[in-house]
């Protein structure tokens, strides 16, 4: 998923949460900045020798349809490289009629799926004229969350009665989690994201868990 690569797209939306601090003197703005911008780059840096396994799960009604892994790392042009390195499933359809209809089914799913992705991606990482408009039109709030993290929401952000919402950690500057709530062709056919970030030992952070849900479709 492409997710991973979001920790590195966040410079222009993170800023405009910086300057939605606490009001200070200019000089304490660029501080900030200057720091956000540092910690942001030696995170990619170190992210950036880090291999790992991606596991994509795809569960309907409860029961899982498939899960696929992928062996990931940077290459050098610095763009995640995957590799798959689980079995494709072995499953056996019926015949006659009924196959027909079990492909028929699959290849709507995934068309459902490949839809849903799309308009994630709409989402994630924002577009910069997005996050501009919500700011002018007043559908940006910034919510504190105790000392040590701010939370930026937005409102009809891609589509009217959307929303986002990503958290900050203030003194890492670091991405904490992200959520979206958006829907397809109408409010009914609803889509969300849900992506998790953690911290290892060496203070990286990175993208720990992300989830798509489609409630209409039960996916």
């Amino acid at each position: 998923m492409k997710v991973k690569k979001i920790v590195s797209s966040w410079f222009r939306l993170v800023l405009a949460a910086l300057l939605l601090f606490p009001p200070g003197s200019l000089q304490a703005q660029q501080d900030k900045i200057a720091a956000f911008k540092q910690a942001l780059a030696q995170n990619k840096k170190q992210l950036a020798q880090y291999e790992w396994t991606e596991t994509t799960i795809i569960s309907m009604k409860g029961e899982e349809k498939s899960r696929v892994q992928k062996h990931c790392y940077y290459g050098p042009d610095g763009k995640v490289q995957k590799q798959q390195i689980s079995a494709p499933p072995q499953q056996q359809s019926p015949g006659g009629l009924k196959g027909k209809v079990a492909a028929k089914k699959k290849g709507e799913i995934t068309e459902y799926m490949q839809q849903a992705a799309a308009l994630i991606h709409s989402y994630v990482p924002p577009e910069a004229e997005h996050v501009q408009a919500a700011k002018d039109s007043g559908k940006l709030s910034f919510v504190p969350m105790g000392q040590n993290a701010v939370r930026l929401d937005f409102h009809d952000f891609v589509k009217p009665g959307d929303s986002m919402a990503f958290t900050i950690d203030k003194q890492r500057y670091a991405i904490q989690n992200i959520n979206v709530k958006s829907y397809l062709d109408s409010k009914e056919d609803a889509v969300t994201l849900d992506v998790g970030f953690a911290t290892l030992s060496d203070g990286v952070s990175y993208v720990a868990q992300s989830v798509v849900n489609a409630p209409a479709k039960k996916i």
